[in-house]
Parts: C-alpha cells; sequence; structure tokens
C-alpha cells in the first residue's frame, strides 16, 4: 500500500491512514450534538458578543421554521449574500435543516455577476446583508428570488457598541434601509419563530446540501454542487490531520476566510463545528485592525488565511512595534496562494506556531493535500494528501499514463467527498471527473516521499490574494469597450497578492483610452478584484497558428521584459 501512497509512511505518528467508516450523519449534527452535550459552551464570538451553542440551535431552529413558512421545499436553493457573521452561520445551518441547498455568494458581485449566480442555481430565497438589499432588490426581477431576507450586522454586536453603530455609522455607511413590503427581516422571522421545532424535513447526509461557485475554461462561473455527507469528510479529514494539537472545547479558531469561499465554509467552519472549536468570526478579512483586536480578545489556536494576510500582519505598526500577543496561535494554514518562503520562516519566529501550507479545489470540496503539522518541511512542496485522499500524476494527453516520482504531469485527484457535479451541467462534470478522478488541470509531480510540488495551474486561473479570477470573464468585459480590438488576460506576481491581473490591450487606431478610463469600465461589470491592477497598451498579442492568444507568452513578456508595451499602468 506505501508503495502506491508514499506518504502514508512519512505521516506523523499517530495520524490514521484511513477514517473509514465515516458517520452517516451531517454537519448540523455535529452542532446539535455539541449543544446537547454543552448548551452554554460559546461556539461563536462575534465583536465581544459569545453566542452559546443552545443559542446557535435554537435560532436555527427558528429559521428554518420560517423558512419552511416562507414556502421552501427540500432541494430548493437559498442564496446567502452576507459576510462572516452569526447570521450567515445561523441562516446556513437554519437552511441545512430545512433540506435547502445553501448557495453562499460574494456579496460584492457586481449586479451582472449576481443575477448570473442567482439564474445559474434556481434560488428562490436570499437572504442579504442591510447595504446590498437595494442593489439584489433592484434585480429581482431578472431572477427566480420569490423571498429576500434582510439582515443588519449590528444585530448581534454587544449592546455597547450596537448603540455606537447605530449612532455614527450604521446610516453613513448604508445599513440602515427600509425592508419593502414583500420583504423580510431576519430578526422579525426569528422572534415570530422563537421556540420553534426544528421541521421535520428528511435530510439523509447523501442529499445535496452546498453549491460553491468555481472558475471554468469558457470563464463563466460554474457551481459545484457538495453532499452534506462530503462536507463532513473533508472537514473530518482535516481535524484528524491536527493530531493531538486538537484540543476540543478549548480552542479557538479564527474565522476569518470569506465562508462564501470553499476555504472559508469548509477549511475553517467546518473544521471549527468537527474540532469543537470556538468561533472568532471577523467580518472583513482586510481590516487588518479588526483582525488583530479579536487575535487580542480571543486567543485563537487556528489561522486559516492567505499568503497576503500573513504578509500584511507582518507589516503592520501595531505587529512591527511588538505589541500583539500571538502566543496562543498554534497553527496557521496558508492556502489559495502560493507561499514565500520567508514569509513562513517569518511568521513562525513571531507566533511561535506552525504555518503550514495548503492545495485543494472546491471540486475536492476542500480536503486534498497538506503539509505535516509537525514533519518535515520540502522546500517549494505544498505537503501530502489527506487520510483518504489519492494522487496521481499523468501525462496531460492521456491520462492513462502516468508519472514517475519527479516528473511533471496533470495532478489527478480521488477522494470520498469529490462534488456530485457542476449544477445543471452535466457535460463540464463529465470532462473533470473520470473514474473517479478528479482531473485538476493543474501540472505537479509527487517525490519518492508523497510531498506533492505544484508546477503550474494550467486553467490560468488567477489567484489575487486568493480569490479566483478567470482571464476569459475579464476578457470578455474589455472587449465590449468600443475602442478595444484584442485583449489578453493573465496573472503576474505580485509581492503583496501573490497574484495581480494584468490586461493587454489592442487599440483602434487614434484611440486614447487610458488605463485609468479602462479600470473605471471594468468596475460597471466586475467585482473589484477582476479588475486588472495592471493595464499594457501593445501593438498585437501573441497567437498560436490558429489564432489563439497564448497566455504563456505575456506572462513571459512581463517576467522577461520581452516586446516592451507602449505605455502601462
Amino acid at each position: 500500500m506505501s508503495q502506491n501512497k508514499p506518504w502514508l509512511t512519512n505521516y506523523d505518528p499517530g495520524i490514521p491512514h484511513t477514517l473509514r467508516p465515516y458517520p452517516q450523519r451531517t454537519l448540523y449534527d455535529v452542532l446539535e450534538e455539541s449543544a446537547r452535550q454543552r448548551p452554554e459552551h460559546p461556539a461563536m464570538i462575534f465583536q465581544g458578543s459569545r453566542i452559546s451553542y443552545r443559542r446557535l440551535s435554537r435560532e436555527s431552529d427558528a429559521f428554518a421554521a420560517a423558512l419552511v413558512d416562507l414556502g421552501l421545499a427540500p432541494g430548493d436553493r437559498v442564496a446567502l449574500m452576507l459576510p462572516n457573521s452569526p447570521q450567515m452561520i445561523i441562516a446556513l445551518v437554519g437552511a441545512w435543516k430545512a433540506g435547502a441547498i445553501v448557495s453562499p455568494l460574494n456579496p460584492l458581485y457586481t449586479g451582472h455577476e449576481l443575477i448570473h449566480a442567482l439564474n445559474a442555481t434556481g434560488a428562490r430565497i436570499a437572504v442579504v446583508l442591510s447595504p446590498f438589499y437595494e442593489k439584489v432588490k433592484g434585480f429581482q426581477r431578472q431572477t427566480a428570488l420569490r423571498e429576500i431576507i434582510v439582515t443588519n450586522i449590528k444585530e448581534y454586536l454587544p449592546w455597547r457598541k450596537r448603540v455606537l453603530f447605530s449612532l455614527f455609522r450604521e446610516k453613513p455607511e448604508g445599513h440602515r434601509v427600509t425592508v419593502g413590503p414583500r420583504d423580510h427581516s431576519l430578526s422579525h422571522l426569528l422572534h415570530l419563530k422563537q421556540g420553534a421545532s426544528r421541521p421535520r424535513a428528511s435530510v439523509d447526509p447523501n442529499d445535496a446540501a452546498l453549491l460553491m461557485f468555481t472558475g471554468g475554461t469558457t470563464g463563466k462561473p460554474k457551481a459545484a454542487l457538495s453532499s452534506h455527507r462530503a462536507l463532513l469528510m473533508a472537514s473530518m479529514q482535516i481535524v484528524a490531520w491536527l493530531g493531538d494539537l486538537n484540543q476540543p472545547w478549548r480552542d479557538v479558531h479564527l474565522l476569518l476566510m470569506p465562508m462564501f469561499h470553499t476555504y472559508g465554509c469548509i477549511g475553517a467552519f467546518g473544521t471549527a463545528v468537527v474540532g469543537r472549536h470556538t468561533m472568532a468570526i471577523v467580518p472583513n478579512p482586510r481590516d487588518l485592525d479588526a483582525v488583530i483586536e479579536t487575535i487580542q480578545a480571543t486567543g485563537p489556536a487556528y489561522v486559516a488565511g492567505v499568503p497576503t494576510l500573513f504578509v500584511a500582519l507582518l507589516a503592520h505598526p501595531t505587529v512591527r512595534a511588538n505589541k500583539v500577543d500571538f502566543t496562543s496561535i498554534k497553527l496557521c494554514i496558508s492556502g489559495a496562494a502560493p507561499l514565500l518562503a520567508e514569509t513562513k520562516r517569518r511568521f513562525e519566529q513571531l507566533t511561535g506556531g506552525r504555518l503550514i501550507e495548503g492545495y485543494a479545489l472546491t471540486e475536492s470540496v476542500m480536503g486534498a493535500v497538506l503539509t505535516p503539522v509537525k514533519g518535515h518541511d520540502r522546500e517549494g512542496a505544498i505537503g501530502m494528501p489527506l487520510p483518504d485522499v489519492e494522487i496521481r500524476i499523468v501525462d496531460p494527453k492521456d491520462s492513462t499514463q502516468a508519472r514517475k516520482a519527479g516528473q511533471p504531469g496533470e495532478i489527478l485527484l480521488r477522494a470520498p467527498q469529490l462534488m456530485l457535479g457542476y449544477w445543471g451541467q452535466p457535460t463540464e462534470t463529465a470532462a473533470v471527473i473520470r473514474d473517479g478522478w478528479l482531473h485538476t488541470g493543474d501540472i505537479g509531480y509527487l517525490d519518492e516521499d508523497g510531498y506533492l510540488t505544484l508546477v503550474d495551474r494550467a486553467k490560468a486561473l488567477i489567484k489575487p490574494s486568493g480569490f479566483q479570477v478567470w482571464p476569459r470573464e475579464v476578457e470578455e468585459v474589455i472587449a465590449t469597450h468600443p475602442d478595444v480590438v484584442e485583449v489578453g488576460v493573465a496573472g503576474v506576481p505580485d509581492a503583496r497578492r501573490g497574484e495581480a491581473v494584468k490586461a493587454w490591450v489592442v487599440l483602434k487606431s487614434n484611440a486614447q483610452l487610458t488605463a485609468a478610463e479602462l479600470r473605471a469600465y471594468c468596475r460597471e461589470y466586475l467585482a473589484a478584484y477582476k479588475v486588472p491592477r495592471r493595464v499594457a497598451f501593445v501593438d498585437e498579442l501573441p497567437k498560436s497558428s490558429v489564432g489563439k492568444v497564448l497566455r504563456r507568452q505575456l506572462t513571459a513578456m512581463e517576467t522577461k521584459r520581452e516586446n516592451q508595451p507602449r505605455v502601462e499602468a
């Protein structure tokens, strides 16, 4: 067995090779068990408020009952356009209890992006944070949305902070809205259903639970569908990987990765649920002052983030002045973008904890590859497969031909928690999952000890600060500008974000379009993180013999300074 799976012989002592048989239950079953065992134990800490397991159980029951009263049927989709918050978790768990399939969406999407996402899933109910209510209301008729439920971020703040927020921030920051007569207030629904029993919806662990958007070769985001069973398995694998580092009921997990991302929803939230960790919630991971304040107030043992977070913390004035106590941190996990060795070294020196790296995909339902928690690092490697996860490296043009140790090829992944498929796209699903193996499209190699090194992203995915940006989507927007003839988009190295979106643009003759004007145009159709941070106006784009723009040559132009553009901004 170790010959075909060399990583097993290099697991940390005590880490199981398999977790089978997995229990027949769901993540919310685990939460209910926690509520029975320790009802007053804090499930969440939010800006100083402590929400117990008992309260989480009761309010998610109430929300589930409210959804059923609104006409929700098992299998209906519920969209959540919320930042990390108690409301996000209550709505997520409550919707699951009612038998819904939940689709967490980035609330910063533009109207165009949200319309696409809502229509792609057919969501009939949406829970939105108050500043986004008017935007959603404005395009409701273009979607299948029947019910909109609105919540204000202040609803779970401690009373002093709630008063100050109401006085000084609520109106200026767009949180104070008037909910229309056909829409609903989350707090009012919870009040109406206070003490209601959990609905009798029959939810099987094999039922569909989550629709999480990912990218695609066409540039249009696809929704990966996962089962309740898959979410639990992936979370259990990560907790098992922690080994004796994990201390149930004592550890605090810093929940700052957005839960509309698989990393936040499963890698952080799911792990905290299974590990019996109190979740210290940060709504905005870019608000470093709030991140630091939460770390100081809650003493987290675990932090899951992206390289840009750790770089930014190291550069923060308060941290540089040695005024932040990081000694509670036992383990940090960095994912979604490459981690520099120097960042790892400096952060481990700062905290005394360990910073490990991971590799996963939305299609693999998070769990895939992690660096051993206690074992040795391998220069350039991103870790080894978790229990019950298998990796194969094959010829990218012929997946029946396996690569030897050290030889790069396409990464194939097999695990019991793979997605059920892309929602409504059986052809796309069949193209990536074949004979039980997920064809990642990424290029890498395994060494003789089972450590995986990622060489390239064959699908050209760009990950600025851990977000997912597909070049084709950006290209399609830029190409609609009347002054643009051609465009190519690719990711380029960026010291702060890991990668930055760059566009190479060919203009019509005599056009006077500037980079600032082009970015402003993009902001009308794209979320801010998708807007190119760098724009180069060039005379022509490198192409293949069939006219396809060669993105690799574009990035080569950047790194080698070949064919310098006329203007760059």
